[in-house]
């Protein structure tokens, strides 16, 4: 590593986990596969424990804001980890200056997506530093809920075997993309709202109707490309996607191919990665298609046995590649 930070290192990508593993995890004594929440044994419950903080620039976008961003962010990592979300601690660093009615449209977009998820924001902090100090306003939120008995596979990938498949509950890199249209100030022909969900109630109702899901993640920095790669070196097995597979929005794609961003590399904030047993991929769809959160799903590849433990995308045009994890970020401050 280098003597400096570098802004990489929050890409969410190769330099991240380096960061990561030799700073924290070394100090921290924490366990790796190191996953979105901490799956904790608490007088015979199990809980699962989350944080995250949130620096988007610009704070309001298109489909949301950092509010409504920080309560579906936490909710998400709880929530593909098997979890039933319950309780939210949010805290905030404010610049001096900042607008008083922007912090109370943000606090109410969070009230409002607390309240729609069924979960609680109970405690938090406040700081206001001087002006110059911070860009405007930072918040961090943490959270934790209840797992039931059965589901403390789901974070780490155990029982997931070759054949199982992947699915996707919609289209890639709107997120992204809306963020950097309103921080560019880009007109679309077509707008591109960002996906920021919160999808507890999706997961729940998956994991109630269905008993072959092996694996869930949200897909959030690095995008898609490198939950796969993660998610490749846990289980020690290949992964085979197909490109036509995968849904990408017009608009997204069209912007993609001008700038030189891949979407699969993209953040999201309304998506997650299912792996599930080939005998369920139907249904899981169905229930996914069922859902406002899950119109766009498809099942876009299946593990597959590769002692190198590789990533192939199967493009389009009948070729192959194998997909990294990306060393840079190729969009900073969209979460």
């Amino acid at each position: 590593m280098n003597d400096f930070i570098s802004l990489n290192q929050g890409s969410g990508g190769k330099l991240t986990h380096e960061l990561i593993s030799k700073v924290f995890v070394k100090r921290f004594g924490m366990n790796e596969p190191l996953t979105d929440s901490a799956i904790l044994k608490v007088s015979g419950n199990t809980l699962a424990f989350t944080t995250d903080s949130y620096v988007v620039d610009p704070l309001f976008f298109p489909g949301g804001n950092i509010g409504k961003l920080a309560i579906c962010g936490t909710i998400n990592d709880l929530a593909v980890s098997g979890a039933c979300p319950m309780y939210i601690a949010a805290s905030f660093i404010i610049e001096e200056g900042f607008p008083l009615n922007d912090l109370i449209i943000i606090a109410e977009s969070m009230a409002e997506e607390a309240m729609k998820a069924g979960v609680k924001i109970v405690t938090g902090d406040t700081k206001v530093i001087e002006k110059g100090k911070c860009d405007k306003l930072f918040i961090t939120t943490s959270g934790t809920g209840i797992l039931n008995h059965g589901l403390e596979h789901l974070s780490k990938g155990n029982h997931i075997k070759p054949g199982d498949k992947l699915i996707i509950n919609g289209s890639l890199g709107n997120h992204a993309i809306a963020v950097l249209g309103a921080r560019k100030k880009l007109s679309f022909t077509t707008p591109v709202i960002s996906d920021c969900a919160s999808l507890n109630h999706l997961t729940d109702s998956l994991l109630r109707n269905c008993n072959e899901i092996r694996f869930m993640r949200d897909l959030t920095r690095g995008g898609l490309a490198t939950v796969l790669n993660e998610l490749s070196g846990m289980i020690r097995s290949g992964i085979a996607i197909d490109e036509a597979s995968i849904p990408v929005d017009d608009p997204v794609r069209g912007l993609c191919e001008m700038l030189g961003f891949d979407p699969l590399y993209l953040a999201n904030e309304g998506k997650m990665l299912i792996v599930a047993g080939a005998g369920e991929a139907s249904k899981i769809l169905d229930i996914l298609r069922s859902d406002q959160l899950g119109k766009q799903a498809e099942i876009i590849g299946e593990i597959i046995h590769d002692k190198k433990n590789l990533v192939v995308l199967h493009t389009s045009v009948g070729g192959k590649r194998i997909l990294d994890m990306p060393s840079g970020v190729q969009l900073p401050r969209i979460c």
